[in-house]
């Protein structure tokens, strides 16, 4: 499947092909709680389609080893106890919710006994399921060897990453969070046109000291991007932040007779655009949010 040309819209597979590393690997926890398969799904980018991702997800669920077992597991409730604030496993055992007392309590029993022999939460994919077919499911897991569970444990679990995949993938791109800006001259009265101007986000650790040189990352800042006013005074073609950020800072090298250079931090909401707009003055400036 070709890649999507420039012109096309962008679609949730382009934007998990290019999101940053922290933001895909994020989206990937709430799907399967191993490291290890978000790390390799990760590290496999850019998928061409969703049938080489979901092929991906398949790969790397075979490969996780016990331990990444155990932390996949330990993200999923017992079958009939969706964890309150989990929608997607409430959606997935929705098989359960009209069950009656009875079963309700029979599945609790066998949930438990499921635990005592096999030492893990009893894992099936239970999207369509209703709730006597994830009764019976339970049951006849309860005779199988601890290989033979294994086995089917990571089968189960494959599945359900699919699908959550999938649900991912359908789902709509998540809106930009942008930046702009523009410079006036206040004592020239005109645009102040050909100023470096440089976007930068908090380092992944998230401080954000700096120190005698601003730039570059190791002072608390990593620079996104950097760009020059137009004729303008505008800068308008900035990249957009990474989902995760809620910071961010504009340096302006200005070289006027008090300020070599002029820096201002301001907090950013997740998809929304951000104008802030400098009024510049040899011996004074103002910021602030415009539209």
């Amino acid at each position: 499947m070709p890649l999507p040309s420039p012109s096309a819209p962008p679609t949730r597979l382009d934007w998990f092909n290019n999101a940053p590393e922290r933001t895909a690997l994020d989206a990937l926890h709430d799907i399967c709680a191993a490291p290890s398969w978000a790390g390799a799904l990760v590290s496999g980018r850019p998928y061409p389609g969703v049938d080489r991702l979901l092929a991906a997800s398949d790969a790397a669920t075979a490969e996780l080893d016990a331990t990444g077992i155990g932390q996949a597991l330990a993200a999923h409730p017992p079958i009939g106890a969706p964890a309150p604030g989990d929608p997607a496993s409430a959606r997935e055992q929705r098989g359960m919710a009209g069950a009656t007392p009875e079963l309700v309590a029979e599945m609790h029993e066998l949930n438990l006994a499921y635990q005592d022999r096999f030492g893990q939460v009893f894992l099936i994919c239970a999207t369509g399921l209703s709730g006597e077919q994830l009764r019976d499911a339970l049951r006849a897991r309860l005779d199988h060897t601890s290989g033979e569970e294994g086995e089917t444990v990571r089968t189960e679990l494959a599945k359900i990453n699919r699908l959550r995949l999938t649900r991912l993938l359908a789902t709509p791109v998540p809106a930009a969070t942008t930046v702009s800006t523009h410079i006036l001259d206040t004592a020239a009265g005109r645009p102040a046109a050909g100023v470096t101007v440089e976007l930068s986000v908090p380092d992944d650790d998230g401080e954000h000291t700096t120190t005698s040189t601003g730039t570059g990352t190791g002072t608390g800042w990593t620079v996104h991007a950097t760009a020059v006013t137009d004729p303008d005074g505008r800068c308008k073609e900035l990249p957009p932040l990474p989902g995760t950020v809620t910071t961010a800072r504009l340096r302006f090298a200005v070289s006027g007779p008090f300020f070599p250079e002029i820096t201002t931090t301001f907090a950013v909401r997740p998809g929304e655009h951000h104008h802030v707009p400098l009024l510049l003055s040899p011996f004074g400036y103002s910021v602030y949010r415009g539209s």
